[in-house]
């Protein structure tokens, strides 16, 4: 499993987003040159987590963007997942076309690999942005 650079920039974004005033909007250009990320490419980022209602987009003179949700119900899961999709560390985990073992239910590296993506998944759920927040450089 690689987390995108697309993923590694909403984790950003997000991140940044949450060191503002709460209630306080950004426009997407502070955000991009904050982040050094392309303002096209943070627009595009920033399209997909209003979508999944992690971030709220206004438009017009005073508009920009702020968080939807406070940082402490916000996971590395979720933000990833809203840029990448679902999880897996292997596509057969993840679309049953691609394995030919599971309908004998033999296969030991599914299972294996299955146990490892559960952990993965718990692992990012547990991390929330107010904890990221808290730690020190």
């Amino acid at each position: 499993m690689k987390i995108t650079q697309e993923a590694d920039y909403a984790l950003r974004i997000i991140l940044f987003l949450c060191q503002i005033s709460s209630g306080e909007r950004v426009e997407a250009r502070v955000i991009s040159e904050s982040e050094n990320i392309t303002l096209r490419f943070s627009l595009k980022i920033l399209r997909k987590l209003t979508k999944k209602d992690l971030v709220k987009s206004f438009r017009g003179v005073k508009g920009g963007y702020m968080l939807n949700k406070d940082p402490k119900d916000i996971t590395l899961r979720e933000v990833v997942e809203a840029i990448d999709g679902p999880i897996y560390v292997n596509r057969c985990l993840h679309d049953e076309e691609y394995c030919n073992m599971k309908r004998t239910n033999t296969c030991k590296i599914h299972k294996a690999l299955a146990k490892i993506q559960k952990t993965l998944r718990e692992e990012l759920e547990k991390v929330t942005f107010k904890e990221l927040l808290k730690e020190k450089d």
